[in-house]
């Protein structure tokens, strides 16, 4: 272990192998540090933290800082962090509310400078918050999702994997995966395209998301009437995501922002046309 004299480590804390702390850091009892983990100076790690291995957490972090309440939190959740994270400058992550529960960030994101971690958030991997993003308890964000600069995220809401809201975003809903949330009204503008043929999906499996997403958003049925042509004509892979999510949450979902009146909407799924085209069953009439 390389760390500067000047930084402050207890005994109690376990620290890896190759790791280097800089000066005045703050590592408290009970934090756990894996291999090869790099801390700057004035960082703070504070007890029930847990940290894999090759993390590098840049000045001025605070990881495991006290959930913000106004009630005293006498026995708060851990803070548990994967491997090969990136912790920018001023970043601040709390723990969770309870002892039963906990804070969790995966493996491989990056979290930009200021942004903000709330109690209880369930963060997946490879997750882009960037510069002063800030996150409410209770967040969860899928894998690969990517949040703009300054966007907030109301407690309890969702972000689906791979879906990207754009920056000052004001996000109060759940944001289904794969799609993509306008900064300017906070609307949702569409499928996240680039996002999914970075993340490897096949043309196949990007056609197949483009019609759940019409099948959804486009076929003026009713909200039970679209989960149920979901479950049935996207039931697995990437497009049965939207059936499993749309039946989930507790806060609503985001709603589509209106084209202009003069763009047309490109036909929609089969399924929706057999609906709307089936005849309309008998009226009996009394007497």
């Amino acid at each position: 272990m390389a760390h500067d004299p000047l930084a402050r480590i207890s005994r109690q804390a376990s620290i890896g192998e190759q790791v280097s702390i800089g000066p005045f850091s703050v590592i408290e009892a009970g934090v756990r540090i894996g291999d090869r983990c790099r801390i700057a100076a004035h960082v703070t790690v504070k007890t029930g933290v847990t940290l894999g291995d090759d993390n590098a957490i840049e000045e001025g972090a605070v990881l495991g800082g006290a959930p913000q309440h106004l009630n005293r939190i006498p026995h708060p959740g851990p803070v548990i962090i994967g491997d090969r994270n990136v912790i920018r400058e001023h970043v601040t992550v709390h723990q969770a509310m309870h002892a039963d529960g906990q804070t969790r960030i995966g493996s491989e994101c990056l979290l930009m400078v200021g942004s903000h971690v709330a109690h209880d958030c369930q963060i997946g991997d490879n997750v882009v918050l960037t510069n002063n993003v800030l996150l409410a308890g209770h967040v969860q964000v899928g894998d690969r999702a990517y949040l703009g600069g300054g966007s907030a995220v109301h407690q309890h809401c969702r972000i689906g994997r791979v879906a990207m809201v754009g920056g000052l975003a004001r996000v109060a809903q759940d944001v289904p995966p794969f799609v993509m949330i306008d900064g300017d009204s906070s609307l949702l503008v569409g499928l996240n395209r680039v996002g999914l043929k970075r993340a490897g999906f096949s043309a196949d499996e990007i056609n197949l998301i483009k019609e759940a997403y019409r099948l959804y958003y486009r076929s003026g049925l009713s909200f039970n009437e679209r989960l149920e042509l979901l479950a049935e004509h996207f039931a697995g892979g990437a497009a049965g995501e939207f059936s499993e999510f749309f039946r989930g949450g507790s806060r609503g979902f985001v709603r589509e922002r209106r084209s202009p009146p003069n763009v047309a909407i490109r036909p929609m799924h089969e399924a929706v046309v057999e609906r709307r085209e089936a005849p309309a069953p008998a009226i009996k009439r009394a007497g």
